[in-house]
């Protein structure tokens, strides 16, 4: 599966949930996950990947950096 289909079945299901969600194409800062989810004050940061998929050190970074900041990140594997 491609990691534009995992990306796809992840908004749904997000939505499915109550997620408002928001896919990130072109911020000011590289390495952000791909997809913003809000959901009554709950903040979800999603980085999608394929099974197999690694993050580069800067996605990892830009995950710690925004734990450190209070939001919730996942990886998500379809």
């Amino acid at each position: 599966m491609t990691e534009q289909k995992i990306q796809t079945q992840r908004i749904k299901q997000l939505e499915a949930e109550g997620y408002y969600v928001i896919k990130l194409i072109q911020t000011n800062k590289n390495g952000i996950p791909d997809l913003l989810a809000l959901k009554d004050g709950d903040i979800l940061f999603s980085e999608v990947k394929r099974p197999k998929g690694k993050l580069s050190k800067l996605q990892e970074y830009r995950l710690q950096e925004l734990e450190k900041h209070g939001f919730r990140t996942e990886v998500f594997r379809g």
